[in-house]
Formats: C-alpha cells, sequence, structure tokens
C-alpha cells in the first residue's frame, strides 16, 4: 500500500498562532487540495496525523474539530480527491503524551490500524515536530515551506533524508 501522511495545519491549510477553531478559519493553501487529489488518483492511501492542543486549551471541542475536517472532506470531493483517516492528538504539549509529535505514536497507530510497515511511507509536514516524529517512526520525511516550513528549514537540524519542496503542490 502506497502511504502518505500530513499534517494539517500549514501543510494543507493556513496555519494560525491563535489555533484554527472553526470550519470557517480553514483556508486551504493554493494548491494543495489539488494536490492530495493528485495523490488519492495515484492511488495513495491518505491519513491526516495532526497535534490538535487547541481542545486542551478549551478553544474548539471535538466536534468543532470533526466540522472542520468535514469542511476540508467537502472541498476535496468535487477534486476527485479523498482522506482515508483523521489522527490526531488533543493533548498539550505538556501533557507528556506519546501520541502527540515529535512522538512517533501518532505515526505509530497509522502503521497498526492499516497494517503497514511506515518505511516506504511519506511524512509531510511544515514543522520540526512533523519530520521528528518521521524519523523516529520511519516514514521518508518531507518539509513544506508553507506555514512555518521556512522557519523550520532556517532552524536546521533536520532529519537525515529529509526532501524539501516549495509547497504540498510541488
Amino acid at each position: 500500500m502506497k502511504l502518505v501522511i500530513l499534517d494539517r495545519d500549514g501543510t494543507i491549510n493556513h496555519d494560525s498562532d491563535q489555533f484554527i477553531k472553526s470550519p470557517e478559519e480553514f483556508r486551504p493553501i493554493k494548491g494543495s487540495l489539488e494536490a492530495i487529489a493528485r495523490l488519492t488518483q495515484a492511488d495513495f492511501r491518505i491519513v491526516i496525523a495532526t497535534n490538535q492542543s487547541g481542545i486542551a486549551r478549551g478553544l474548539l471541542d471535538t466536534r468543532t474539530l470533526f466540522a472542520i475536517h468535514d469542511t476540508l472532506l467537502r472541498a476535496l470531493a468535487p477534486l476527485g480527491g479523498r482522506i482515508d483517516a483523521f489522527f490526531f492528538c488533543p493533548h498539550a504539549a505538556d501533557a507528556g503524551c506519546p501520541c502527540r509529535k515529535p512522538q512517533p505514536g501518532m505515526l505509530l497507530e497509522v502503521a497498526r490500524r492499516f497494517n503497514v510497515a511506515l518505511e516506504g511511507a511519506y511524512m509531510v509536514g511544515a514543522g520540526l515536530r512533523d519530520l521528528q516524529a518521521a524519523a523516529a517512526a520511519r516514514p521518508h520525511p518531507v518539509l513544506v515551506l508553507t506555514g512555518k516550513g521556512q522557519e523550520t528549514q532556517a532552524g536546521g537540524n533536520l532529519p537525515p533524508g529529509t526532501r524539501v519542496f516549495k509547497d504540498l503542490a510541488a
């Protein structure tokens, strides 16, 4: 099975320091939805793996998170794109949760649920945490320079083998 794991904020949609707290705040990055549609049409399984500490902070609840994800799915459908599953960590950074990136727990759960080895998969994100989780769980790390991706690249310390692209469409 061909698998791509995508972070959400800063990779698919514009990120916000105030968090994406409603479907109305979800704004796709130009070309990202079309890129997901191309991956779908190339027979990749597409999974979202996203830290959502806004839930722990009380900024949104899981029902709202699901509504945001539904907005993404409805935007993808006319383009022929799909998301096979959404995984999220609702915990705050200081909770020590093994599923919160940079820990690999969420990615390992993807592997378990899809019964797939991650060594041939890709993890695409704009943050160092995404790449560190990939390095720990073994999918190929891919950095996009959207969202905070340029800051991530400038900060260095990228895991070995990280590929860098302008955006998800590239």
